[in-house]
């Protein structure tokens, strides 16, 4: 089965601070639903700029959706705050912005593999028209592992003659 893709455009934002070795913090702000449905990644753009802080819009950045993922998509549909997760990287090139999106997924499952791998990976709010998308793709493909009898196996019956008997005890 071919995967399904949902494309969204990624806010990142750097946040001026106040210490003498960091003087900026680059973090995902949000991700935003695109209307025109999937579209290739574009250049960034600047769309705000301020003694708060910068914000960049990466355009197009697609989310897929694959069958052997759905655990991973029905553990972050179920959670109290569903998700959006961002792996990111530092720009290479030394240029503007410095900071860039690399993945953006929706499994809990892969999101925690980028981050055993030391990738950055950085939550964000899931926008409602995600979770909409997502629900029938979970409901279809998320096949709970059937549980399994646990047979616990009762220990041989132990005859006091048999056990040793430490002497500093």
């Amino acid at each position: 089965m071919m995967p399904l893709y949902f494309s969204v455009d990624v806010l990142m934002e750097r946040v001026p601070l106040v210490n003498r070795w960091v003087s900026e913090k680059w973090q995902p702000a949000a991700v935003v639903p695109v209307a025109e449905g999937r579209v290739a990644p574009g250049a960034p753009v600047r769309i705000a700029d301020g003694p708060r802080g910068t914000t960049w819009r990466f355009p197009g950045w697609p989310i897929e959706l694959h069958p052997t993922e759905a655990e991973g998509y029905y553990l972050n549909l179920t959670s109290e705050t569903p998700l959006v997760f961002v792996m990111w990287r530092p720009a290479e090139d030394g240029g503007e912005p410095a900071a860039r999106p690399e993945i953006v997924t929706v499994s809990y499952n892969q999101a925690g593999r980028l981050m055993d791998g030391g990738e950055r990976v950085d939550p964000v709010p899931m926008p409602e028209e995600v979770r909409a998308w997502m629900e029938p793709f979970v409901t279809e493909h998320y096949k709970p592992e059937p549980r399994r009898k646990v047979s616990v196996r009762k220990p041989d019956h132990i005859h006091e003659a048999d056990t040793i008997k430490t002497p500093w005890l």
